[in-house]
């Protein structure tokens, strides 16, 4: 049984922490093993995420935080959560828990099985995130497709399983949401296995998503320029 990393990029999400982790620990109990660890990095949250993190890091030794000192928003965040990762295989997923964490034992089987170096999570249905959301999701998909030729259904879907060892081979320079393509362009190029797996799809329902807000789309499409000649 490999051991495994769970990690957790929170930004204002007091009304998840608690039980984001919870899901992960029953979700890692599930695989029988004891050796993991689960991730908060806090990015300069300002309510109750950080100290609610802390608190239950105080309760177990497995649960760790780091906090950012200033908003590195998701690239630079999941950059901090990789590199402070220390078991063999790393989960990253989304605070409001966009997918059922008792998953994680049919996707880690699904890697083992393949000999995959990443696991890339995608939606069975896009229900209940608003048309808006599943317009923009379709053209991002369509148009990484046509700028690098990279055939992943669903990008930046928020429940990816990766090997640390590949973490270790390859360096991640975005610091937005374009973190999700630069990790597969680079796993490819890399030589990495990545293997797909559908999921059920559970849409946020307290808080408000940030992905689609029109500086997010913006810092995406700059960073994807930047990045185009050397990924593609």
């Amino acid at each position: 049984m490999p051991s495994l990393s769970v990690v957790f990029p929170m930004h204002d999400e007091e009304a998840y922490v608690s039980r984001s982790v919870a899901a992960a620990r029953a979700a890692l109990a599930s695989l029988g093993s004891e050796d993991y660890e689960i991730i908060v990095v806090d990015d300069a949250s300002t309510d109750r995420t950080g100290e609610i993190a802390q608190e239950l890091a105080r309760q177990d030794p497995r649960i760790r935080v780091l906090g950012n000192q200033r908003n590195l928003t998701l690239g630079g965040t999941l950059r901090a959560g990789f590199g402070a990762a220390s078991k063999d295989l790393v989960l990253y997923t989304d605070a409001d828990l966009p997918v059922d964490l008792g998953e994680l034992p049919r996707a880690v089987r699904i890697l083992e099985q393949q000999q995959a170096d990443l696991l890339a999570g995608y939606r069975f249905h896009r229900g209940g995130e608003g048309l808006r959301r599943a317009v923009y999701a379709a053209g991002y998909n369509t148009l990484i497709r046509l700028l690098f030729g990279l055939r992943v259904r669903d990008v930046n879907f928020a429940f990816k399983l990766v090997r640390r060892s590949l973490l270790q081979r390859i360096t991640l320079k975005s610091d937005g949401s374009f973190i999700d393509a630069e990790l597969l362009l680079r796993a490819r190029r890399a030589g990495a296995v990545v293997v797909q797996m559908g999921l059920d799809y559970f849409p946020r329902t307290q808080g408000v998503s940030k992905l689609s807000s029109p500086a997010v789309i913006g810092k995406i499409l700059l960073e994807m320029l930047r990045w185009w000649r050397e990924l593609r």
